[in-house]
């Protein structure tokens, strides 16, 4: 499935993966990662990549995972079985978690532009990394700012029983629990549901000020508009899986200003000398497939590219011989600002960006370290 090979011959193509949901209920978003990889390698081709001294072609191979952890095993397996030099993904926690024991046992580097439930990089495995901040700073900064900005009281919470939503719940109960809040109810879903009538009616009974989802923006958006025609006028948070584009459109279009507000795991800072960086790579991302950024295509750009760097720098695709470079990676300069990577794998210092819907679009309200 591949031309490259291991060992000490040259190699003419370099062969690099991206998993994500590509189809399912939230495709928009494995689409968009799927987009920021193309664009990466794209790009890396059109100027060139020398590695041991020789030119190579990057060639990226795309699989869909459907955000379901026994279809994001089976392809893993089927990337380590091709020997792939690298992965970049999976967009889920609860499909990046599985993963990456396989990838790890298989030595192949993982680079997860979007996945934060904590354990995905606490398995104690040399071959996980992560570019954006984790559940453990996300739901704290979102539980926080629930009870001290917006003066949330009562607090209702939800999850969709996922890694990634049962992860980014519970850290932001607790932290709203620290800073006074109270949870007045605790209710489950799925990530497939889309009938929440019943844990609405039961959390419109306990008179919320806040009411908090941890998962997707396929599901946040009818959970929204059930909320809307319940009458249940309490604001509604989440963590980065309803910080997207289209989560407006989900949710009816008719979304007020200030009832929505979320957090993305990551984020540039106005007038930082990466903020142009980021604006060029979203015009460029725009012209070549005609749509805007979701969330998360950056990051899978520069984890690309971040890749191929300690690629470069270690003279060799052979992951034995440029994992250890990555895992020592300090102040990597990429579209979504400096990357340096932990003992863990997980990105240092971590920026954090609340956003709300205003004018039925999200928007930056600010980015936080």
């Amino acid at each position: 499935m591949i031309s490259a090979a291991y060992g000490a011959n040259a190699q003419e193509v370099v062969t690099i993966a991206h998993v994500g949901p590509t189809s399912g209920a939230i495709a928009h978003l494995g689409k968009d990662n799927e987009n920021g990889a193309i664009l990466a390698v794209e790009e890396l081709n059109k100027k060139g990549v020398t590695i041991g001294g020789k030119k190579v072609t990057i060639k990226l191979m795309t699989e869909d995972d459907a955000a379901d952890p026994k279809q994001g095993t089976a392809v893993a397996q089927k990337l380590a079985d091709a020997k792939v030099l690298g992965v970049v993904g999976h967009l889920n926690s609860g499909t990046s978690i599985p993963a990456s024991k396989i990838y790890s046992d298989a030595g192949i580097p993982q680079i997860s532009p979007s996945a934060t439930n904590p354990k995905y990089t606490r398995q104690g495995f040399k071959t996980t990394f992560r570019v954006v901040a984790d559940d453990v700073a996300l739901g704290g900064t979102l539980g926080r700012y629930a009870v001290k900005d917006l003066k949330g009281k009562n607090i209702a919470v939800i999850d969709d029983r996922t890694a990634y939503g049962q992860g980014v719940a519970e850290e932001f109960a607790k932290a709203a629990k620290a800073a006074g809040g109270d949870i007045v109810a605790r209710e489950y879903t799925t990530d497939k549901a889309t009938d929440f009538n019943a844990i609405l009616t039961t959390i419109k009974g306990k008179k919320p000020d806040v009411v908090f989802f941890g998962g997707m923006d396929a599901v946040a958006g009818p959970m929204l508009r059930q909320m809307k025609s319940l009458g249940i006028t309490a604001k509604f948070m989440g963590g980065d899986g309803i910080c997207s584009a289209d989560l407006p459109k989900l949710a009816g279009g008719e979304v007020a200003d200030g009832v929505v507000y979320c957090a993305e795991a990551g984020g540039v800072e106005p007038g930082s000398k990466f903020a142009k960086a980021k604006a060029d790579f979203d015009k460029r991302f725009k012209a070549r497939f005609g749509i805007d950024v979701q969330v998360y295509a950056p990051y899978v750009y520069d984890s690309v590219n971040l890749m191929v760097a300690a690629m470069v720098k270690a003279g060799s695709s052979d992951p034995a011989k440029y994992l250890p470079v990555l895992a020592k990676t300090e102040n990597f300069e990429g579209v979504t600002g400096a990357i340096s990577f932990d003992e863990k794998g997980d990105i240092k210092n971590g920026a954090l960006t609340l956003k709300t819907i205003k004018g039925g679009k999200m928007e930056n309200l600010s980015v936080i370290r």
